[in-house]
């Protein structure tokens, strides 16, 4: 038997009309162009959150420019995402008003700030309103994108495409450190990143413009657990009350379970929040790490997360279980965490030691997450699969107040960061000097060994040049040499002079760093020789404590992490979904055979009941039916 196809009235209003409203499908795409729509709702949202998190990747530039202290940035966290969290709430009308041209007009609003908006804006308030903007559309969107990948994705490949739809935040990290690696040291205004991400973004909205469609409400109000039911669901379609089904949107989803494991995932990814937003500081501040190098770690952490994202994904598929996966997703990430605060204790610890607990919570957080978005989904539509978007925007204001309200409490938790922060530069050179001290020959260290290739690099790399390259080039001769006045005579002419503001800057740094007062006076007579060592000695007195105090700050802010992992974690046991594969497996099996008798019907041209199967809902029991009426 033929299935017709649903009557379409349509009017002609051209070719840009059509273009920009008439995107609805009247019958389900097959699978050739299904996978075509998903892969523009993907790229979408990964171009979307690489424009969101491009100002993680050039902080410690982008707030000396500014002027901006530490503190503003992270309240403008808290505003930006508050309005992403009252935001999600439009995304959620999506179910009356559809998503493709909400996720188009949106995207290329975000791309237009990105392009010609930032890259011109000169104070921290301008800034402040692109980004709140940028925030607007981000809450929309967060909505709108993964209700059409559930549009299109039957419920035993759900956790396969929600995993494709995550690489939408990751992929978006990853895009932004790997492209800030690649060109911060080439293209020196920071600025040029926002300018590549908003280029990027236009012709990704160009895409979007041309090939993304969406399904019909009737269609997509429907619940489907896998591809043998697309007849049913074109079937069914024709007898749905469209309005009765969308009625009371928020009386139907705000309900405990959606907004406890909304919670629950919203405390688990506080680490993931805290990465896109400060990592780069992180490292920056005690590890000691450039820029450049910094987004070189966060990399790592992006691309193994990117990578199990969808590997767990058909995992979670192929097995047909979600809660398992995400409780060894908790437990590793809370291990992971551990061996994060067991880091801060060695601030000398290698770049590849850094790498590896990137690597390593990547994984974690691709284990626990996947599963949870497929869940949640399945939750959804067990209360009404017709108000998904609406289910989504539960979601996504919870987590986007838990956001926000993290970014209240960080500097409360890391006071010093934003004395680190604001005077950067010369925390920077500090502890540029203060890795060089050892290999430097004076008193009490008569025959240093030789200064390692990294510290010589760094010290060139100082801004402003004068101090480092004279020391660089002082240490770079004595590790030959092992002579003293050969090495003082390697220092070229111009630089002269700061190599006696360097014997003059030692000993009062050493002073500074033991707590012992260093008069005014003393450091006049730096100046002569050295402003810009002078500077350093003014400053001082606030680096030197904020620099201790600074590692048991971010513990205790890995702590708080590792307490919403924890949470999840006593969470995922009160979720609904089996544990044994073989019982949901089971469970399949059983809703295969209604489906293929309500198959029989058709064929035999029997009246099909508008919706005559099970709803899908994910019991909390082992023992009952996974499939409940």
């Amino acid at each position: 038997m033929s299935i017709t196809t649903l009557p379409v009235r349509s009017k002609t209003h051209g070719r840009l009309y059509d273009a920009l409203w008439k995107r609805q499908l009247t019958s389900y795409p097959r699978t050739s162009l299904r996978m075509a729509y998903l892969g523009i709702v993907v790229l979408t949202t990964i171009v979307l959150y690489y424009l969101y998190y491009v100002e993680g990747t050039v902080t410690p530039l982008m707030l000396p420019y500014y002027h901006m202290s530490f503190l503003y940035f992270l309240y403008l966290l808290v505003v930006s995402n508050a309005i992403g969290a009252f935001t999600a709430f439009i995304g959620g009308l999506s179910d009356k008003i559809g998503r493709a041209n909400l996720t188009i007009l949106g995207t290329f609003t975000v791309g237009l700030v990105q392009l010609v908006g930032v890259p011109h804006i000169h104070s921290e308030f301008g800034f402040a309103v692109a980004y709140c903007v940028i925030g607007f559309v981000e809450g929309i969107i967060l909505v709108s994108t993964p209700a059409l990948i559930r549009d299109f994705s039957p419920q035993m490949g759900r956790a396969s495409a929600m995993g494709f739809w995550a690489l939408g935040p990751t992929v978006g990290s990853l895009l932004a450190s790997v492209v800030a690696t690649r060109t911060l040291a080439h293209l020196h205004p920071w600025q040029d990143q926002f300018i590549i991400s908003g280029l990027v973004c236009m012709v990704v909205v160009a895409i979007a413009f041309v090939g993304l469609r969406e399904l019909a409400p009737s269609l997509r109000d429907q619940l489907m657990v896998s591809d043998n039911e697309r007849a049913l669901v074109e079937a069914r379609a024709r007898g749905i009350d469209l309005e009765k089904a969308t009625s009371h949107p928020m009386r139907s989803m705000l309900r405990l379970d959606l907004i406890a494991s909304s919670l629950g995932i919203s405390l688990f990814l506080l680490i993931y929040y805290a990465s896109v937003s400060v990592l780069t500081l992180y490292w920056v501040v005690i590890f000691n790490r450039t820029t450049a190098d910094a987004n070189g770690i966060n990399t790592w952490y992006w691309g193994i997360d990117a990578v199990m994202l969808v590997l767990i994904g058909v995992l979670s598929d192929r097995l047909r279980v979600r809660k398992p996966f995400m409780l060894v997703g908790a437990v590793a990430a809370i291990i992971v965490t551990m061996a994060m605060i067991s880091q801060v204790n060695h601030p000398h610890t290698g770049y590849y030691g850094n790498v590896m607990v990137a690597v390593l919570m990547g994984l974690a957080i691709a284990c626990a997450y996947t599963p949870w978005m497929a869940s949640y989904t399945e939750h959804v539509e067990a209360h009404n699969p017709a108000l998904s978007a609406t289910g989504l925007a539960v979601w996504g204001w919870v987590l986007r107040i838990v956001v926000a309200l993290s970014f209240v409490v960080l500097p409360r938790v890391i006071t010093t960061s934003t004395v680190l922060v604001d005077n950067q530069a010369a925390a920077t050179n500090l502890q540029t000097f203060q890795a060089a001290q050892p290999y430097v020959p004076a008193a009490g260290n008569l025959h240093p060994r030789a200064a390692p290739a990294s510290v010589i690099t760094a010290l060139k790399a100082m801004e402003p040049p004068g101090p480092g390259q004279a020391l660089a080039a002082l240490l770079q001769d004595y590790g030959t040499t092992h002579n003293v006045m050969s090495a003082m005579g390697a220092v070229p002419a111009p630089l002269k002079l700061q190599v006696q503001g360097l014997l003059a800057f030692s000993p009062l740094a050493t002073d500074i760093q033991a707590g012992r007062p260093v008069s005014g006076a003393q450091i006049a007579a730096v100046h002569a020789s050295s402003p810009q060592l002078a500077s350093l000695l003014r400053v001082e007195p606030k680096l030197i404590p904020a620099q201790k105090a600074s590692p048991a700050q971010w513990k205790r802010w890995w702590w708080v992490c590792a307490f919403g992992q924890l949470v999840f974690l006593v969470l995922v046991f009160f979720m609904r979904g089996r544990w044994s594969p073989r019982a949901a497996k089971a469970d399949f099996e059983q809703h295969e055979r209604l489906v293929t008798a309500e198959l029989e019907k058709l064929r035999g041209h029997e009246p099909v009941v508008p919706v005559p199967l099970p709803v899908l809902a994910p019991t909390g029991t082992e023992d009952g039916p996974l499939w409940v009426r």
